[in-house]
């Protein structure tokens, strides 16, 4: 397949923003935290996840199709998407220049070809003879959802590879999606926004504008009480309100932020000031009321959905993987189209804390939901005759879900990594994540050195002349910027300018000691609790590290964090409460300390449940 190393293989590509992204084929990471983990998914997520789609005939499903006779459909409703994100994963792997197994990747860009319908339908559990009909179940079927993920794969691929054949078929789709569901067609909306995300890409990458205009048709529908009632209220799925009316994201988590992302889509490619400035808003009271220290976003385990404001209990926390990924996504549309620092920093976050959580360090086995307090060791879901996880939210990483969105979503969002890293603008280069490579933007080349997080000293050296803003970020308190022979103090939070001649380095360092952080008292959940951070990672405490005989339930905290041996350790000690009681409420129910203090040490939240089975928590109560 041909490399295509230009600005066009970049996963979202605006006509217009404050700044400009560069594609993966112009990055070149060289190793770190993240292109480690880029090759994890590589060479292991994504063959890990390819054998169980083939293992429960989530692959045949098209092959069945393709025959045209009559079959049983295997997996839900919406499993076609998640062999779209896997073939969108090995596109931008492609893209980067990975090694990748050509041959599997064009057996299944074949089946999915073959399955298409004459007149462009795509989907392998509807509209036979034997099956539901086409668009029959808009709340659950999940029909344009899976279009959208087919869309931006067919993107993917021809930016990548040059190869149109996706294209091609995804225009086929697009043009049945317009006439259907167009201003004089079907007056819905799909239960899961994603259509309108693949839309803007296609139209950004044909010039077809029925595609962008019928990406505005379902943002302005959205909202307009289409979907039927349902337990769970129309919030659920965004349907309560129209979006520009929204003061902030609610319902289900990966469903609003997927329709967020799409709107910003609309917002910045139709010149709709006002809905970008409702989402901007939106983004703002969200991450102000509705998130995780983390950056994970959903404290409803029952439908996956936000909770109201301050609702953030972190033994509920459902933080979903994907609403991860999809936060990432609606973060850096809003970067692109402002350039302003605060969504590049809840993009590095999230990447820490919940992209980096999902998978284990081989690649195999993945949390679905990222508590942050489990209270039991052997919490497991109900597993299948597959082997199959039925429900996300166990003590320990699964290697496969019924709904296995995020293994295929955080493979896509690896391969693309490259290119959420560095934009360039008209004035120059700006670097958002401190991944250490080598980047060739329209200003020239130039390098990243660091070994970030571990370090906080990050340094650029240019190949050309050219004009560098490097983010700070809010928490680096004391940071410098190192050019030739100036140190200059720096604002956190902003983006710290300076010129490079060829071979001049600029190094913006800072302190990477551990703090210690509270919450917002209306947060009544974790009212007299602290937790602990280091950089850009948020560390917790597991039961492993405990005395023992120490139970994680009655550790208070007793001092502040340091750095002993190279870990992040804090005084802690033990409650005592005396035997079991008949009843748990009294006049005075509170504990004592005993034993003194005990240093233990904490291990970064990305890391835990890597040693076996343990308690874990991230808040931990202070001593009274």
């Amino acid at each position: 397949m041909i490399h295509l190393s230009s600005a066009r293989t970049s996963p979202v590509r605006p006509r217009t923003g404050a700044v400009r992204p560069i594609g993966v084929g112009r990055v070149r990471l060289d190793g770190g935290f993240w292109g480690t983990r880029q090759e994890l998914a590589t060479r292991a997520i994504v063959p890990h996840a390819m054998e169980w789609m083939r293992r429960l005939g989530w692959i045949q499903n098209f092959e069945s199709a393709a025959a045209r006779g009559p079959y049983e459909h295997r997996g839900r409703e919406f499993a076609d998407s998640e062999v779209y994100k896997l073939i969108e994963a090995m596109s931008w792997d492609i893209g980067r220049g990975a090694e990748v197994d050509e041959e599997t990747l064009e057996r299944l860009i074949g089946v999915v070809l073959a399955a298409q319908e004459p007149d462009g339908y795509l989907h392998t559990l509807f509209g036979r003879p034997w099956q539901r009909p086409r668009y029959s179940d808009f709340q659950w079927g999940h029909e344009l959802y899976c279009f959208g993920h087919f869309l931006q794969a067919a993107v993917a691929h021809v930016r990548a590879t040059g190869d149109t054949r996706l294209c091609e078929a995804a225009r086929r789709l697009a043009d049945h999606v317009c006439t259907m569901f167009g201003a004089d067609g079907l007056n819905r909306v799909c239960g899961h926004a994603e259509i309108e995300l693949g839309l803007v890409e296609l139209y950004r990458e044909t010039g077809v504008d029925r595609y962008l205009e019928q990406a505005r048709i379902f943002i302005e529908r959205r909202g307009t009480g289409t979907i039927p009632l349902h337990e769970f209220g129309q919030a659920f799925w965004q349907d309560d309100l129209p979006v520009r009316d929204a003061d902030v994201l609610r319902g289900h988590a990966v469903r609003a932020l997927y329709l967020a992302a799409g709107a910003a889509d609309v917002a910045v490619e139709t010149g709709d000031a006002e809905l970008l400035e409702a989402l901007r808003g939106q983004w703002a009271r969200t991450v102000a009321r509705r998130t995780y220290i983390t950056g994970g976003m959903g404290s409803h385990h029952m439908d996956e959905a936000f909770g109201e404001d301050f609702v953030l209990p972190p033994d509920r926390s459902y933080c979903e993987s994907c609403a991860g990924v999809a936060s990432v996504m609606f973060s850096w549309r809003l970067l692109l189209a402002t350039g302003e620092a605060k969504y590049a920093e809840l993009i590095e976050r999230t990447l820490f804390n919940v992209i980096a959580t999902c998978p284990s360090r081989d690649g195999r086995s993945f949390f679905y939901a990222n508590t942050l307090h489990q209270r039991g060791t052997h919490t497991q879901p109900a597993i299948d005759d597959d082997g199959v996880a039925i429900r996300g939210g166990a003590s320990g990483r699964q290697p496969w879900f019924e709904v296995s969105c995020c293994p295929p979503n955080v493979a896509r969002t690896l391969a693309g990594l490259g290119a959420y890293a560095v934009t360039e603008s008209d004035a120059g280069v700006q670097i958002h994540q401190y991944l250490p490579g080598s980047y060739d933007t329209a200003h020239g080349r130039f390098r990243i050195e660091s070994a970030y997080p571990d370090e906080g000293r990050i340094l650029v050296q240019a190949e050309a002349p050219m004009t560098i803003g490097i983010r700070v970020p809010t928490w680096a308190e004391a940071a410098v910027l190192r050019h030739g022979e100036c140190a200059t103090p720096v604002v956190a939070g902003a983006y710290a300018e300076c010129i490079l001649e060829p071979g001049a380095t600029a190094i913006l360092e800072f302190a990477l000691e551990p703090r210690r952080t509270s919450a917002d008292e209306r947060i009544d959940a974790i009212r007299g609790c602290v937790a602990f951070e280091r950089g850009p990672e948020v560390l917790a405490l597991e039961s492993v590290d405990l005395p023992e005989q120490w139970a994680l339930e009655d550790v208070v905290v007793t001092g502040g964090p340091r750095v002993q041996d190279g870990d992040t350790v804090v005084d802690v000690a033990l409650r005592s409460r005396g035997g079991e009681v008949a009843w748990p409420y009294g006049s005075d129910r509170g504990g004592r300390e005993r034993g003194g203090s005990a240093p233990v040490r904490l291990t970064r939240y990305h890391d835990w449940a890597e040693r076996g089975p343990s308690t874990m928590r991230v808040w931990i109560p202070l001593a009274g």
